[in-house]
């Protein structure tokens, strides 16, 4: 096994804190719980801004390579990734995932394919296996 590539951040003060990144540790994003009714916030949920932004350019890359390895050719894609952050009966907090590609000139049953074989290969998908929902839609 070959490592690729290794990225550092540094979180500081959870949820509604800010993420970092070393060597200088100037914050990157000044992060924020959801506001409530009447509320103020600072900035957006970890959810929103960092993990299904990530997400989808991950899923989106790992999409063009299975485009590209059924001998397809797609121009103007694009992969919205909709991340919840959901409690469960016992009080556990979990993530569920929806990725929403948009490929245009495709055929519905053969985007689905094609999101599929992304799904296998993308290293975010198989991080979460087991551990969160996803679900593939085609827009």
């Amino acid at each position: 096994m070959t490592t690729l590539l290794t990225v550092e951040s540094v979180s500081k003060g959870g949820r509604s804190g800010a993420i970092a990144a070393p060597p200088d540790s100037k914050p990157v994003v000044t992060l924020g719980i959801p506001r409530e009714p009447g509320g103020r916030a600072r900035g957006p949920g970890p959810e929103l801004v960092l993990f299904a932004g990530a997400y989808s350019a991950c899923f989106h890359g790992a999409l063009l390579n299975a485009v590209g390895s059924l001998g397809a050719v797609i121009n103007e894609s694009t992969v919205r990734a909709l991340v919840s952050l959901i409690e469960d009966e016992r009080g556990d907090y979990r993530l569920a995932v929806e990725l929403r590609a948009n490929l245009p000139g495709v055929q519905r049953e053969h985007a689905q394919r094609m999101m599929e074989a992304a799904h296998v290969t993308c290293p975010y998908s198989k991080a979460l296996r087991g551990e969160a929902a996803v679900t593939l839609v085609v827009d």
